[in-house]
């Protein structure tokens, strides 16, 4: 695996986290409001995407929309840097192949999957701060359990300080069925949609290739991965005991149970759209990043 893969992979997310970071804002705060009840039995101060954008704007300011920016740029360089170098080196050693020179799309999403879970694995305690800083919020507006954090690096010293290192890397392994399948699916779906669009000269100009596949890995993403998101976001949100065990949640099993049974299938679908306007975007410009940095890569023979 090339050390500028890495490098690369990290920097083309955190040139797209900077555009999609106010619609992740967004879809963590729809993922936690009404959270264990019923449809229809709370209060509802997130009504859709542009409410929500005027919502936060109005009672927490423009920089509201930015919130979790510094965790969410670590935790982006981390997980994709792991993902597309291991992506791009199944690529170039064709371990993603079939016996007839085709990218398997099987394979793709095995090493996808792989690369997910390695990534999402070692950022965990930045996925886990952002998330608690998004959902701060004013108190009319406040949804799920309020962090007292000021900042990233207060967020870090304040949990280290109560529950120690297990406490930064708590709910990490329940993050690894989000990360496997939303990896997975983009990208097995990224790499297969370039070959055939390539193959039948639908879209040859690279640009332009790796943006329409993009879009479409970024689109099946969201379908596959908002429900192990919204579980992933309520258990790193929940509050935790003296002994840092959560509040709400026992883990990624029962967090999924309970959700079914208070809030039914439509529960484990909130912040849909959000999700899909987050992830359709910033697949694209991750994957366009990521492609174009490597053609500058190689244009000027710069490997290391």
């Amino acid at each position: 695996m090339a050390t500028s893969d890495f490098v690369l992979g990290g920097l083309a997310s955190v040139g797209a986290t900077f555009f999609t970071n106010p619609i992740e804002v967004i879809k963590t705060r729809i993922q936690l409001q009404g959270e264990l009840a019923a449809r229809g039995t709370y209060v509802e101060p997130y009504k859709g995407i542009v409410q929500a954008f005027v919502t936060v704007a109005k009672n927490d300011g423009m920089l509201g929309l930015q919130k979790g920016l510094a965790p969410a740029l670590c935790f982006q360089f981390i997980i994709n840097s792991f993902r597309l170098s291991i992506y791009s080196t199944a690529v170039e050693k064709r371990w993603m192949h079939n016996k007839q020179g085709e990218i398997s799309y099987g394979l793709g999403l095995m090493w996808g999957a792989i690369g997910g879970v390695v990534g999402s694995y070692c950022s965990s305690p930045f996925f886990l701060i952002k998330t608690q800083l998004q959902s701060q919020a004013a108190k009319q507006i406040a949804v799920g359990f309020q962090h007292e954090h000021s900042s990233m690096s207060d967020a870090l010293r304040q949990i280290w300080q109560k529950n120690g290192i297990f406490g930064l890397w708590r709910g990490s392994v329940a993050a690894l069925p989000r990360a496997a399948v939303g990896s997975g699916a983009q990208i097995a779906t990224f790499g297969k949609t370039k070959s055939l669009l390539q193959e039948y000269d639908l879209v040859t100009q690279p640009s332009c290739n790796s943006f329409c596949a993009g879009l479409i890995a970024g689109s099946i993403m969201s379908v596959a991965i908002t429900p192990p998101d919204v579980i992933t976001t309520r258990l790193y949100n929940q509050g935790v005991d003296a002994q840092g065990r959560g509040l709400l949640y026992k883990g990624w099993l029962d967090c999924f149970l309970k959700i079914l049974k208070a809030e039914g299938v439509y529960g484990m679908y909130k912040g849909f759209w959000a999700n899909y306007l987050r992830i359709a975007p910033h697949s694209t410009l991750v994957l366009l990043f990521f492609d174009e940095l490597i053609a500058v890569r190689e244009k000027y023979d710069l490997h290391y």
